[in-house]
């Protein structure tokens, strides 16, 4: 199976950090976020991952090398501009057109069984299935409606206060099918949760959603970033996903 990792982003608010590096680099309890990134995948059985590129390109080749280290074949797919987290896929629809694929956020950490999100996902049929996590406030996020059976009835990026009851927002990992790409513009960039789900909500087969129980970390400001260094929970995640790959 195939997956793409993004990992372009600058991390422009960031920047006491990326100065040097791009986002999916940061050191988290030893390792750079991509490195978790790259054994979740290899642990649920993907071998074939791209990474694309944007900010500090060779300093990402440099760490991730061949993917061996994790049991993958990685390659990478430059972006001179950035194409946005729907508009990454254009470029490698070729490859991707075989089957079920991943995509995954390289600059977020997620305590979740993807091989248990993989099975949901084929038994619901879904077009494409989107973990979904818990959270307070939604007003920065890709914000999933559900009904009983976890199908997304509608999804709202960064909604206004009152336009949703809704916690249960996009946590940057979806799995999908091949017909996904044909809803992707090709003439401009574009993002998975603003021009992509909410036209899938209203095709058949439809969106899924996974509800996440485990941990997320977001790490988009340096408040963040720097109180993950405290989280116990994080630490211990961080231990068991190195004694994986090592």
């Amino acid at each position: 199976m195939r997956a793409l990792v993004l990992a372009a982003g600058v991390g422009s608010r960031l920047r006491h950090y990326t100065a040097d590096r791009p986002k999916p680099l940061l050191d988290v309890c030893g390792e750079p976020i991509l490195g978790y990134n790259l054994a979740l995948l290899a642990a649920a059985g993907f071998r074939d991952v791209a990474i694309n590129l944007h900010a500090f390109p060779d300093a990402v080749r440099a760490y991730a090398g061949d993917g061996s280290r994790w049991g993958l074949r990685v390659t990478y797919s430059e972006e001179e501009a950035l194409r946005g987290t729907a508009g990454a896929l254009v470029p490698l629809a070729d490859a991707f057109a075989g089957g079920t694929f991943a995509v995954v956020f390289g600059d977020n950490l997620a305590e979740i069984d993807l091989g248990d999100m993989l099975a949901r996902h084929r038994a619901h049929g879904a077009l494409a299935t989107v973990a979904l996590w818990r959270r307070d406030d939604v007003s920065q996020s890709g914000v999933a409606e559900l009904d009983a059976s976890d199908r997304i009835v509608r999804f709202i990026e960064k909604p206004a206060a009152g336009q949703t009851a809704s916690h249960w927002v996009n946590a940057g990992i979806v799995i999908a099918e091949p017909a996904l790409l044909d809803a992707i513009p090709r003439e401009r960039p574009s993002d998975l949760g603003r021009d992509v789900f909410p036209a899938l909500v209203e095709r058949s087969p439809g969106l899924g959603g996974y509800r996440m129980s485990g941990g997320l970390w977001w790490f988009d400001r340096v408040e963040d970033y720097e109180a993950a260094r405290s989280d116990d929970r994080l630490a211990a995640y961080a231990r068991r996903a190195r004694a994986a790959w090592r």
